[in-house]
C-alpha cells in the first residue's frame, strides 16, 4: 500500500482527513495493527478496543478500522465515544491485548489520526511499533486468518472511568467551590460532566460544552493561551474560585488561579507528586526533561525519587512501568497515574487530589501555588531550522562551561539558568525552552540562544 509516511509520528499518526487518512487507510491499519499485535503474542486470539473522539469522520474511521481488525482474525470490544483517558482504562479493564483511539488529539477539524496501546495501555510509541506499522502496510505484509472475529459494543465505559479515577484519589473532603470550565468542545466535557454530578457542592459554569469536532469556538489546546481568553475573563468577572481547561481529546487538563493566572504545569506536577508521595513514600516520580525546575526541588523535598524522561506521553509512560512510578507528568498537561489498569493521564483523579489538596489546606488556588512561582520560564519557542544538528552543536559549543545532558535534544544547565533545545522528529524544526532564577536572566539568556540559531 502507498502511504504517506510523514503522518506516522512518535507518539500517534496524525494527517489530513480524505487525503492522507482515509477508510481503505484506516482497514490497512487495522490490519497491520493485529499483524503487529499477533507477533508479540503468538498463538493468542486477540481482543481489541477501539474507541473514538467527537470529530466528523471517525465514526467511519473506526468502523473501517475494525473491520481490518476481523478480517484479520481479531474479535473487537467498540466502546465508542470515548475520552483518550477512558479509551486507555477501557484497554485494562476489558483485558484487552491492545487498543486504538481513533483521535487527532487538539489538532484542528482537518484532522484525524490513531493512538495506540499494547495490553494494560502500555504505549506504541515510533520506535517501539508505530514504524513497524508503517512497514507492514508498505509491504502489505499482513497476518492471513482463516477465521472473521466478532465487534461487541461495550457500553458505560466512560462511566466507569470517571468512578475508578474518583475511588483512586481517596475519599477526603472537597469543600463548596465556584468554577468555570472550558472542554473547548472537546471530549474532556464527558467525564467533566459525570465528575460535576459526583459533588454537587461545586458550582460549574461551563463554557463551549457542545462535543463539536470542527471546534467552532477555538482551538482545543489549553498550552496556548490564546485559546484561554474566554475562559479567564469568565474567571474573573463571576468571582470563581478556579477554572478548568481541557483539550480535543481530554487527555490534557488545566487550571487557571481565581485571578485568571495559569497555575504553570510543572508547579501543579509537582503538588500532585508531593500528594502522590504522601500515599507512597520513597517512590519514583517521572517528567520530562524540558525545563521546570519547581517539579524537581517538590519531589526532592518530599523525598520522592526523581527520574527525568524524554519528551512524549508514551516515553514518559515507558519509564514509569520500568521503574514502577507511582505518578508521571509532561510539562504539556498531561499527568499520569499508575492505574491498576494501567499507567496513563488521569484528570479526573488530577481534578479530585487538587480540590481535596485546597479543602485540607483551606487557601485560595492562588496561596496554594504562590510559593512555588519562584522560577521565570519563556514558554516553548519554535525556530524553522534546516540544519538541526548543527545549529545544536553551535548552541553547546558556545555554553560549553555548563552542565551537558543529551537525554532528548542537549539541556544545558548553569547556577542561574537552564535550558533545553531539542529536533523534532518530523519536521525542520527546534523546540526551545529557557528558565531561570529571575525575569532577566531568563531573558537575557533566551535572546543569547535565539541570537545563535538566527546566524
Amino acid at each position: 500500500m502507498d502511504i504517506p509516511r510523514s503522518i506516522f509520528k512518535a507518539y500517534d499518526i496524525r494527517g489530513f482527513v480524505d487525503s492522507q487518512i482515509t477508510e481503505d487507510f484506516s482497514k490497512s491499519l487495522g490490519k497491520a495493527f493485529i499483524t503487529l499485535i499477533s507477533k508479540e503474542n503468538p498463538g493468542k486470539h486477540l481482543t481489541i478496543a477501539v474507541g473514538r473522539d467527537m470529530r466528523d469522520s471517525s465514526p467511519r474511521f473506526q468502523k473501517a478500522l475494525m473491520q481490518g481488525m476481523i478480517e484479520s482474525g481479531a474479535d473487537v470490544k467498540d466502546i465508542g465515544l470515548v475520552s483518550t483517558p477512558a479509551f486507555y482504562f477501557g484497554v485494562g479493564y476489558l483485558e484487552c491485548d491492545g487498543g486504538i483511539m481513533v483521535s487527532a488529539s487538539h489538532n484542528p477539524a482537518e484532522y484525524n489520526g490513531f493512538k495506540m496501546t499494547r495490553d494494560h495501555a502500555r504505549p506504541v510509541s515510533g520506535n517501539d511499533g508505530i514504524n513497524n506499522l508503517a512497514d507492514i502496510m508498505e509491504s502489505d505484509a499482513y497476518l492471513i486468518s482463516d477465521k472473521t472475529g466478532a465487534i461487541e459494543v461495550v457500553d458505560g465505559i466512560p462511566e466507569k472511568f470517571v468512578e475508578m479515577s474518583i475511588d483512586f484519589a481517596g475519599g477526603d473532603p472537597i469543600r463548596p467551590l465556584k468554577v468555570v470550565i472550558d472542554s473547548g468542545n472537546g471530549m474532556g466535557a464527558q467525564y467533566l460532566d459525570s465528575f460535576l454530578q459526583k459533588y454537587p457542592q461545586i458550582n460549574c459554569e461551563k463554557l463551549f460544552w457542545e462535543l463539536d469536532g470542527n471546534f467552532p469556538n477555538h482551538e482545543s489546546n489549553p498550552l496556548k493561551e490564546e485559546n484561554n481568553v474566554v475562559l479567564k475573563e469568565r474567571i474573573i468577572a463571576s468571582g470563581a474560585d478556579f477554572g478548568i481547561a481541557t483539550d480535543g481529546d481530554g487527555d490534557r487538563i488545566f487550571f487557571f488561579d481565581e485571578h485568571g493566572k495559569t497555575v504553570e504545569p510543572a508547579i501543579l506536577r509537582g503538588l500532585l507528586a508531593q500528594i502522590m508521595l504522601r500515599k507512597n513514600p520513597g517512590s519514583t516520580i517521572v517528567y520530562d526533561i524540558r525545563p521546570g525546575k519547581i517539579t524537581l526541588d517538590m519531589i526532592l523535598e518530599s523525598g520522592g525519587k526523581p527520574f527525568l524522561a524524554p519528551v512524549g506521553h508514551s516515553l514518559i509512560k515507558k519509564e514509569m512501568l520500568i521503574h514502577d512510578s507511582v505518578f508521571g507528568g509532561e510539562s504539556s498537561g498531561h499527568f499520569f497515574y499508575k492505574y491498576p489498569t494501567g499507567s496513563y493521564e488521569g484528570p479526573i483523579t488530577v481534578a479530585v487530589q487538587l480540590l481535596q489538596e485546597l479543602t485540607r489546606k483551606n487557601v485560595s488556588m492562588s496561596e496554594l501555588v504562590a510559593q512555588y512561582r519562584k522560577y521565570f520560564h519563556s514558554g516553548e519557542i519554535n525556530f524553522e531550522v534546516e540544519d538541526k544538528q548543527g545549529t545544536i552543536k553551535k548552541i553547546k559549543e558556545h555554553f560549553a562551561e555548563g552542565e551537558l545532558n543529551e537525554l532528548d535534544g542537549i539541556t544545558i544547565t548553569y547556577p542561574d539558568f537552564w535550558f533545553n533545545i531539542r529536533p523534532s522528529n518530523t519536521e525542520s524544526i527546534l523546540r526551545l525552552t529557557v528558565e531561570a532564577i529571575n525575569k532577566e536572566a531568563m531573558e537575557k539568556r533566551r535572546d543569547e540562544v535565539i541570537g545563535i540559531i538566527s546566524r
